[in-house]
């Protein structure tokens, strides 16, 4: 008995030693793994369309040139305004700060008019405006850093674009068992296929319906929080919060609270429309990853990977259950990131 639970033991320290080991390896190869991710999502997305033009006897390599060849021209145009937005909102965010310092210290004279006595020093140290504005600036920063290796990511997708009809086939040669093996890969690349292609377009429709709201409300940079939801609406859970806060805030300076109640009514309406009812519609009960694993996993990427990891926590941990469901001494952990409507449960 107790020779059985020193190896265990040591098999447990083995395998430890070796997911430190290849976290750290992760972490060094960031620069090169995270283009590499951001080529994978996009040939994911943009292979069905190729497929679509392939259907109508249209040569792979035309479909593969113009679908990316317009991917660049409407990213580029679009990240050139927005980019001219956030630098103009970069520079003015002292002003905005102490704005907001203002109108917070505004508000605790008034509480205290109620007898809601507030220490302000204590208040503004504890909610620093500051950090709530610079964050998303910060995370776009990070995401504007790596769409500096454009030129890589596209030529990584035309590769994977050109490469993509003979992925089953090599799948099939490299497997010892393909029979068993296959259909956990391809449940996998259904799933991961079905949730980037739906929860694309209704990031989209999000993105859409935030800027005809901002317009509407005559909010500044109205360009800048349209893609700035469209990206974050990437990020289960917390996503939509994160990019509703610097519009908010920025609202409440310039606009006023009655402006800045009607924005995050907005931010809250339209996420609660697209969240609970478009995306369950078409998504059904999406990848099977609890809540808890879901929020978990976009911490565990985020610190590994940074604003990209965060982006594609997701499909980064289903490749993590589909592969612990592979093996039959893993398979209750992948039970474990399982949500309770789990057929395994």
């Amino acid at each position: 008995m107790a020779k059985l639970e020193m190896n265990l033991a040591t098999k447990f320290l083995f395998v430890m030693a070796c997911l430190v080991v290849m976290l750290a390896g992760i972490k060094a190869a960031t620069p090169i793994l995270i283009p590499f991710l951001l080529a994978l999502v996009i040939a994911i997305i943009t292979n069905p369309l190729v497929n679509k033009f392939v259907s109508y006897r249209i040569p792979r390599a035309v479909a593969v040139l113009f679908i990316l060849t317009l991917l660049v021209i409407v990213g580029l145009s679009l990240a050139g305004v927005v980019g001219q937005s956030f630098n103009d909102f970069s520079n003015s965010m002292p002003m905005y700060q102490e704005k907001l310092s203002n109108q917070l210290v505004w508000l605790v004279s008034k509480l205290a008019l109620f007898d809601i006595e507030i220490n302000k020093e204590q208040f503004t140290e504890y909610f620093n405006p500051g950090v709530a504005m610079s964050m998303v600036g910060n995370l776009l920063s990070g995401f504007g850093g790596v769409m500096a290796n454009l030129f890589l990511i596209l030529l990584t997708v035309i590769f994977m674009l050109f490469e993509a009809p003979d992925v089953a086939k090599k799948v099939h040669f490299a497997l010892a068992d393909p029979t068993m093996k296959m259909q956990h890969v391809d449940r996998f690349l259904e799933s991961v296929n079905k949730y980037l292609a739906i929860k694309t377009l209704v990031s989209l429709a999000t993105g859409v319906c935030v800027a005809i709201l901002l317009w509407i409300l005559d909010v500044e940079y109205v360009l800048l929080w349209a893609v700035l939801s469209f990206l974050f609406n990437f990020i289960p859970n917390i996503g939509s919060i994160i990019a509703a806060v610097p519009a908010v805030l920025l609202t409440l300076v310039l606009q006023g609270p009655g402006i800045a109640g009607l924005v995050a009514l907005g931010y809250v309406s339209i996420n609660m429309v697209m969240g609970n009812l478009i995306e369950p519609r078409y998504m059904g009960r999406g990848l099977g990853l609890s809540t808890l694993v879901v929020f978990l996993s976009l911490i565990f990427w985020g610190w590994l990977l940074g604003t990209v990891g965060m982006l594609l926590s997701v499909p980064l941990t289903m490749i993590v259950k589909i592969a612990l469901e592979a093996n039959d001494d893993s398979k209750w952990l992948a039970v474990l990131l399982g949500d309770s409507s789990s057929k395994e449960l």
